[in-house]
C-alpha cells in the first residue's frame, strides 16, 4: 500500500463511515469496500513524489492544536516566511515575555541542531533578530588547514536585535556553504572577508562587533534572512550539490 494512496483515501473513508452506513453506498460488505479502495495500485503514469500527509497526522491536525512560532523546528524552504522581509523590533519591547521567547527559543533550536547561525525567520517569526554562536568543540572537528582556509575561530553566543551590516573588506572569497532551511543541499556562495555588525544584544543594550573570516560569512547569511535572501540567490548554481549524493550510489 503506498504512503500516498493511503493519505488521499482515509479522510474521505472516515467521512463516510461516521455519517452512515457503508452499504448504503455499495451492496459489498463493509470490508470488502474498503480493501478495494486501499488496496488499488494508481497508474504508474500518475505516480508522484509528492508526500501526502498520512492518517495519523491527519487525526494529529484535526484533534489537536496546530503549533505555533516560534517554532522549534526550523522553516524550509517554501514557507512564506522564509521570503519576506522581518519586521524591526521596538526597542522597549525587547524586555518583553514574547521576544525574550523567540530569542531562547532562537538560541535552544540553533544548539539542538547544531548549526552556528539561526535567525528567527527560520523559526517563523519575522523579527530582525539573529543569533551565532561558534563553540571550540566545533572548532577542534576541523583540521588545521581548513581552519586557516576558512578563517574558522571560535567565538561565543552572540544575539542581535536589528542588525545593521557595514562591509570593511569588500574583496570576496568562495566558500560551500549549507543552510539549516535547504536541508541537505550545498552550493558557494561569494561573502565579504570583513564587516561590522551593530545592534542591541538580548537585554536591550546596544552593541558591535567587528567579524572576519567565517564569523563574517554567517553574519551575512543571517542578515540575508532578515531581507528574505537564501544563499541559493547568490550561488554559483554549478556547485549547488546534494551533500548526501554519494550515499545514493551505494
Amino acid at each position: 500500500m503506498t504512503r500516498a494512496l493511503r493519505g488521499a483515501l482515509w479522510p474521505s473513508l472516515v467521512k463516510i463511515c461516521t455519517s452512515r452506513s457503508l452499504q448504503s453506498y455499495s451492496p459489498r460488505p463493509h470490508w470488502l469496500l474498503l480493501a478495494s479502495a486501499l488496496f488499488t495500485t494508481p497508474s504508474r503514469g500518475y505516480a508522484s513524489n509528492v508526500k501526502i500527509r498520512s492518517y495519523l497526522q491527519y487525526v494529529k491536525r484535526k484533534l489537536g492544536s496546530p503549533s505555533k512560532p516560534p517554532y522549534s523546528h526550523v522553516c524550509q524552504v517554501g514557507d512564506p516566511v522564509l521570503r519576506g522581509q522581518a519586521a524591526a523590533v521596538s526597542p522597549e519591547e525587547v524586555g518583553s515575555a514574547e521576544v525574550q521567547q523567540v530569542i531562547r527559543t532562537l538560541v535552544k533550536v540553533m544548539r539542538q541542531m547544531e548549526c552556528v547561525g539561526l535567525s528567527a525567520p527560520q523559526i517563523g517569526v519575522p523579527l530582525r533578530i539573529l543569533a551565532m554562536e561558534y563553540p571550540e568543540r566545533m572548532l577542534v572537528e576541523s583540521s588545521e588547514a581548513s581552519r586557516r582556509a576558512r578563517g574558522l575561530e571560535a567565538f561565543p553566543l552572540y544575539v542581535f536585535i536589528n542588525p545593521e551590516l557595514r562591509v570593511l573588506d569588500g574583496r570576496t572569497a568562495l566558500f560551500q556553504e549549507a543552510c539549516e532551511s535547504i536541508s541537505g543541499f550545498s552550493a558557494s556562495v561569494p561573502r565579504y572577508l570583513s564587516v561590522e555588525v551593530s545592534g542591541l544584544n538580548e537585554n536591550g543594550e546596544p552593541v558591535s562587533w567587528q567579524a572576519s573570516g567565517w564569523a563574517a560569512r554567517i553574519l551575512q547569511h543571517e542578515m540575508d534572512h532578515l531581507n528574505g535572501v537564501l544563499y541559493i540567490d547568490r550561488m554559483d548554481s554549478k556547485t549547488f550539490i546534494n551533500i548526501n549524493w554519494e550515499e545514493h550510489n551505494e
